[in-house]
């Protein structure tokens, strides 16, 4: 058959057709025509066949599909981190999510005194929660803690020195080094110590006419071990006080209630910080907290005064949705006997190992007739709780494995499903850790699943 571009529809005549008129109600009359005009701009740079206006419409509507999707999808997260940073870290209470909602969507008092009818201050939704939660006279939020970290470096330290410990240099996600964000703060990093071991003298050999502040970072994603030597708290304070200079501790995850109570190892909270001298304390929202992402700032009142009045502060600024967010996530910490139960963060660390077990036994029965050629088993592991936090202290926990040829392959089979399930390689086998799968998530895997292709790879020998 003769093929030639004459043989190729219009556009006008395509958005006649009835499936046209259904994608331009869909996606709207512009992008239809830019998706069908592309089409037959591909179509007649190949001339080796032109299809009906069926197919070409069929090609449009995929090519819509891709262009509308939205890239930011919910994953079932089998990794086995628990915080992941790449999958967005703490889950919300569905209250909180539904709080931010509602005021994204309307008009709301974020700057709004309603009693006085006049301007009001967005801080003051959270200002006086984060006061009760930690025993700090005053507090503050910013956009997340690197944020927190620099507000505080820039405030009261431009342009001066802050000594800290070698052993405390750390470098957190995407290759954000502490030395690098104090540079950008204005602050002159002053190193004390060694990797291993650092000592008071150490600091009050540091501290001299420029010195700013001295700085605590907590090793939030690592840890050194072996011949060591670390400045207390109390210590680090005591130098500080004892030369005029305030005290500020960088916690990382922070938490606001004590984790060994739910069994897991102990993690720093402020208040405790704060009775140990400390001026100023830093922390997450989106870590232990179980929140939005945020940074958020407690203690002296006369040190948050002057983080507020820097003009970093309002590019640094929560947006109206995540301070409902936070404020809702902060009020569940007011009662810690139910916050295992509302904040699911804390639930998904603290699954006894039974139940998780109980999941991938019957995750495993739904998996099991999809890959007759290759081993599916029920697997002890161990989870991490993840973004930093507590990074020696693994989580015992069950996983779904398969084992067999071109994993990389049989992963990203389970990538492409419509609700992503993102697992991990090791040892040889492809790990679903069961500990962020819930059993009321089960009949919705379930169906996720139905697209998944059967067999998937040669027979395991």
């Amino acid at each position: 058959m003769t093929t030639t571009e004459s043989k190729l529809p219009s556009v006008d005549a395509l958005l006649r057709l009835p499936a046209a008129a259904v994608l331009v109600e869909r996606f709207g009359r512009a992008a239809t025509l830019a998706a069908l005009r592309d089409e037959l701009a591909e179509r007649r740079r190949n001339r080796a066949f032109h299809p009906p206006p069926p197919v070409l419409l069929d090609a449009a509507a995929d090519a819509l599909e891709r262009r509308f999707r939205a890239t930011q999808r919910p994953v079932f997260n089998l990794t086995g981190t628990v915080l992941h940073t790449n999958l967005g870290r703490a889950p919300l209470p569905p209250e909180a999510a539904a709080a931010a909602a509602l005021v994204m969507r309307e008009a709301s008092t974020l700057e709004y005194d309603v009693e006085t009818g006049r301007r009001g201050e967005r801080d003051d939704h959270v200002r006086a929660l984060l006061r009760d939660l930690t025993g700090a006279e005053d507090a503050t939020v910013v956009n997340n803690n690197a944020a927190a970290v620099l507000l505080i470096l820039n405030t009261l330290a431009l342009g001066r020195e802050v000594p800290v410990s070698r052993g405390e240099l750390i470098e957190i996600g995407g290759s954000f080094r502490m030395p690098d964000i104090m540079a950008r703060a204005g602050a002159q990093l002053v190193e004390v110590g060694t990797t291993n071991r650092t000592h008071a003298r150490d600091f009050e050999a540091a501290i001299g006419a420029r010195t700013a502040l001295l700085l605590r970072v907590h090793q939030a994603n690592y840890a050194i071990a072996g011949f060591t030597a670390s400045v207390s708290l109390e210590r680090l304070a005591a130098i500080a006080h004892a030369a005029g200079l305030p005290c500020v501790e960088d916690l990382g995850s922070g938490s606001l209630v004590d984790l060994a109570s739910w069994g897991l190892p102990h993690e720093p909270m402020p208040g405790q910080s704060l009775a140990a001298g400390a001026d100023l304390i830093c922390f997450s929202g989106d870590k232990l907290l179980g929140g939005p992402q945020a940074g958020l700032i407690v203690g002296r009142a006369g040190l948050i005064q002057a983080l507020n009045a820097n003009p970093l502060k309002r590019a640094l600024r929560l947006d109206k949705g995540r301070l409902a967010a936070l404020a809702h996530v902060l009020r569940l910490h007011l009662d810690p006997d139910r916050l295992r139960e509302r904040l699911p963060a804390l639930r998904l660390l603290t699954r006894p190992a039974a139940e998780i077990r109980a999941v991938a036994e019957r995750l495993a029965a739904l998996v099991t007739p999809r890959f007759p050629d290759r081993r599916v088993a029920v697997a002890e592991c161990r989870s991490q709780i993840g973004s930093g936090a507590l990074p020696v202290d693994l989580l015992p926990s069950f996983a779904v494995t398969i084992e067999g040829a071109d994993l990389p392959a049989l992963a990203r089979s389970w990538r492409a499903l419509p609700r992503p399930v993102i697992g991990r390689i090791a040892g040889g086998r492809l790990w679903l850790d069961c500990r962020c799968l819930e059993v009321d998530a089960l009949q919705a895997f379930a169906k996720n699943m139905t697209t998944l292709a059967i067999g998937n790879g040669p027979p395991v020998p």
